[in-house]
C-alpha cells in the first residue's frame, strides 16, 4: 500500500511539472526563430503569387499575407500563453479568411458580386463574436449572437435585391421574420 501511494505522489509531482512546463510556452530563441520562417514562408509564397496576373494575383497575395498573419499570431500565443493572445489568433484567422473571400468577390459582378461581400462580411462578424464570445461571460455570448444574427440579416437582405415586386417584399418578410427584425 505504502510504494501505490508513492507512486501516485510521483506520478501527480510529475504531471504538475509537465502542465508548469506547458505553461511557460516556448523559449525566446524558439519565438524569434519562428519569426524568422514566417517571414521566409510569407517571402516564398509572394514570389509564387508573381507568376500569377489580375484577381487571382490579389487572392493570391491576400492568402499570402493572411497565413504571415495567422502564423505570427499563433506564435505570440505560444510565447505569450495569454488568453489575449489566443483570442488574437482566432480575430487574425478572422480577418484573413475575411480578406481572400473579398478578394474572390471581385471576380463576380453586380448583385452577386454585393452578396458575397455581404456574406464574407457576416463571416467575419461570426467569428469576431465567436472569439469574443469565447473571451467573455454568457452576457457577451448573447450580444455576440446578436452581432451573428444582424450580419446573417444584412445578407438575406442584400439577396432579396435581385426580386422585385411581391417576391422581393415575401422575401424581405421572411428574412425580417428569420432573423427576429421588425
Amino acid at each position: 500500500m505504502n510504494k501505490f501511494n508513492t507512486s501516485i505522489l510521483a506520478a501527480m509531482v510529475a504531471c504538475a511539472f509537465s502542465a508548469a512546463a506547458m505553461a511557460q510556452g516556448i523559449s525566446r530563441d524558439e519565438y524569434k526563430s519562428g519569426k524568422d520562417k514566417a517571414a521566409a514562408d510569407y517571402k516564398a509564397a509572394k514570389a509564387s503569387c508573381k507568376s500569377l496576373s489580375g484577381n487571382a494575383k490579389d487572392v493570391c497575395m491576400a492568402e499570402a499575407k493572411g497565413k504571415e498573419k495567422v502564423a505570427k499570431a499563433e506564435l505570440e500565443a505560444r510565447y505569450k500563453n495569454t488568453d489575449k493572445a489566443r483570442n488574437d489568433v482566432r480575430v487574425a484567422k478572422a480577418e484573413a479568411d475575411y480578406a481572400v473571400a473579398k478578394e474572390k468577390c471581385d471576380d463576380q459582378k453586380g448583385n452577386a458580386k454585393d452578396v458575397c461581400k455581404k456574406e464574407a462580411k457576416a463571416a467575419l462578424t461570426a467569428a469576431k463574436a465567436d472569439a469574443k464570445a469565447q473571451k467573455k461571460t454568457s452576457a457577451a455570448r448573447s450580444d455576440a449572437a446578436e452581432d451573428k444574427r444582424d450580419a446573417n440579416y444584412s445578407v438575406a437582405k442584400e439577396k432579396c435585391d435581385s426580386l422585385s415586386g411581391d417576391a422581393k417584399s415575401r422575401c424581405i418578410s421572411d428574412a425580417k421574420a428569420r432573423f427576429g427584425k421588425s
